[in-house]
């Protein structure tokens, strides 16, 4: 069983977050940036069938700066065998078009049983990238996963709906994302992390991948303007001369909330 993992690297949830208003792309500075926290319990997902499955390959595969390298390589001290990371400044502020693009070239030059994600990422929230990996690879797609089950030709698990939860299966090859609701993942101990440094580590470009970040064939999103949050206003003040339901029911109504 060859699982791959997506990582990716975040600005920090606890820290605060900016949009650089002449590039439109998140500010990441060197000390504030982690692997997402729901692509580290994918990994947790990953890592816990492979200590009860003798024989299981576990890869992380991230599209990132170069600088990202120190935290994928945190994922192979928390017991990956080997990593990929994708690196190109042409694929610097990538839509999710073209993330999907490179990340199903890379996954089907790596080779693959069963891919696992996170839901959605904590800086972009986009949430698509699973089925739209699913869409370019032409395997099934199983997502938003609360419990995972895997076996030797099939991943199984239970989505929450509207009216309860959902069994659902696919037979792998196959792509699935979990949410929060698997476990957290594990500490890297000491000797997960030297053995890191000795574990494969493998750096591609767009070129390996064969990928053009301009082919004018393809869609792209691009961004044509951004602007700073205005600062909060202040609220509407009602003060009680005997009128006061009147006046609440009135800034209600002028705002469409009831």
């Amino acid at each position: 069983m060859k699982i791959v993992v997506l990582v990716k690297e975040v600005p920090d949830t606890w820290g605060d977050r900016k949009l650089n208003l002449e590039t439109g792309l998140a500010e990441r500075d060197a000390g504030d940036r982690v692997i997402d926290e729901i692509g580290e319990r994918a990994l947790e997902v990953a890592l816990s069938y492979a200590d009860a499955h003798a024989g299981t390959e576990v890869v992380v595969l991230s599209m990132a700066s170069e600088a990202a390298a120190a935290n994928v390589r945190k994922a192979l001290a928390m017991g990956a065998g080997s990593a990929v990371q994708v690196v190109d400044e042409a694929l610097r502020g990538a839509d999710l078009g073209l993330t999907a693009e490179v990340l199903a070239a890379a996954l089907t030059r790596i080779g693959y049983d069963l891919v696992i994600t996170g839901n959605l990422s904590t800086d972009g929230s986009g949430g698509v990238i699973p089925a739209m990996l699913a869409e370019l690879l032409d395997v099934p797609a199983a997502t938003m996963l609360n419990a995972v089950e895997i076996s030797d030709d099939e991943v199984s698990g239970t989505r929450a709906t509207d009216g309860g939860t959902a069994q659902v299966s696919a037979a792998l090859p196959a792509i699935i994302s979990i949410t929060e609701r698997l476990p957290d993942a594990r500490f890297p101990n000491f000797k997960g992390i030297m053995a890191a440094k000795k574990k494969p580590f493998e750096t591609l470009t767009l070129a390996d991948l064969g990928i053009d970040a301009d082919d004018p064939a393809a869609a792209r999103s691009i961004m044509i303007a951004i602007a700073e949050k205005p600062p909060r206003e202040a609220g509407v003040k009602i003060v009680d001369s005997g009128d006061a339901g009147e006046q609440l029911a009135d800034f209600l109504i002028q705002n469409r909330l009831v």
